[in-house]
């Protein structure tokens, strides 16, 4: 019974990923797929471009919360003594995981989705929240300075496991740096095309707070 749980967890992890929260929000709100403008992808930056600021905080924080409730379905495992209390961890991050895979590949989308890091965003800030919020703040910061979301992005994946390895915020949990490097891998793979704009100088910038000139 106790694989029968832990399978069903996994799959209600990776359903929740799957999720394609900025293709039904556009369309339902304002019939629009956002797959089909700006960059053409299913995520919250451009659902920011596409639909607006009210839009893309909208499918943001859905996002987010998509990485989150899969991620907490760890502790509801350990509640119900499915799983051990040493291994919450590892649960946290597989569920987690599974949610990001299934955002970046949704079965509700034939597996065209967005790049993970609002979901990732979500399962972090689960597991270890004063790092996810430092890692957030890396983020507004190159945002605001640069208006690449991409490259902030890329940073602040960067960041969670480097703070890691500071002595404020040690875990005493190794695996979880392993995971931040791989993610922030994940994440470069992921972005590419971003990656090679940024380095042509043709990256698109992003106004998230203020209005273009």
């Amino acid at each position: 019974m106790t694989i029968f749980y832990i399978g069903c967890a996994v799959l209600l992890a990776y359903l929740l990923g799957s999720i394609p929260s900025a293709v039904w929000y556009g369309k339902r709100m304002y019939e629009v797929d956002v797959r089909e403008h700006g960059s053409g992808n299913a995520g919250a930056t451009n659902t920011f471009r596409v639909l607006g600021k009210r839009a893309g905080i909208i499918v943001l924080l859905l996002d987010m919360l998509k990485g989150a409730a899969a991620t907490s379905l760890a502790r509801l495992l350990l509640q119900q003594d499915i799983i051990p209390t040493d291994q919450l961890v590892e649960f946290q991050l597989l569920l987690g995981i599974i949610a990001v895979i299934g955002h970046i590949f949704p079965v509700f989308t034939k597996f065209d989705g967005g790049k993970g890091m609002a979901t990732l965003s979500g399962m972090v800030l689960i597991i270890q929240p004063v790092v996810a919020l430092l890692c957030a703040l890396v983020f507004l910061i190159i945002l605001v300075s640069t208006k690449y979301v991409s490259l902030g992005s890329l940073l602040a994946a960067l960041s969670f496991p480097l703070f890691l390895l500071l002595r404020p915020f040690r875990t005493g949990e190794p695996l979880l740096v392993a995971f931040g490097f791989a993610m922030f891998t994940l994440l470069v793979i992921t972005h590419q095309k971003n990656i090679r704009r940024l380095l042509n100088g043709d990256e698109n910038r992003t106004h998230l707070f203020v209005k273009k000139d």
